[in-house]
């Protein structure tokens, strides 16, 4: 058996994870039996952290540049849009539509200081890449230890 120190700090974290994510389901995410047409679609995201920087990642096929908004209000990123339907006139009957269209709205907070000056996105085959840098203050910084 082996002991491992308990961290309040990681699970407060992961408590907070749990709560946005319950949020996230409630208000944008597919509950049970698909997405319903009243309710917006959210597209699916991840976000990653480096030393430097914290990295989302949205799918979003099919979707115009011009139809993405992404914006930072201090360490909250809002990704927006709409993807449009395009009715094709084919004369043919239309028996299920699952893909999503609408409007979205995704805002992310992630709990450490940001450079907004830095920020950077990026839209390639279907995926939207917006890189945040961290603040200065907020990278890990290597302290000496002097000997005693």
């Amino acid at each position: 058996m082996s002991l491992v120190r308990w961290d309040p700090w990681r699970e407060m974290s992961s408590l907070r994870q749990s709560v946005e994510r319950a949020f996230d389901d409630a208000f944008h995410g597919e509950g049970e039996g698909g997405a319903t047409p009243e309710r917006a679609w959210a597209p699916r995201c991840d976000i990653k952290e480096t030393d430097s920087a914290l990295v989302v990642s949205a799918d979003l096929p099919g979707m115009k540049l011009e139809d993405i908004a992404v914006e930072l209000h201090g360490d909250a990123l809002t990704l927006k849009g709409e993807r449009r339907y395009v009715s094709e006139e084919t004369g043919e009957n239309v028996h299920r539509v699952e893909r999503a269209y609408g409007s979205f709205y995704r805002t992310f907070t992630f709990g450490v200081p940001v450079n907004p000056e830095g920020v950077t996105a990026g839209y390639k085959d279907g995926v939207l890449t917006v890189n945040v840098p961290k603040a200065e203050e907020a990278k890990p910084k290597r302290v000496e230890i002097a000997a005693a």
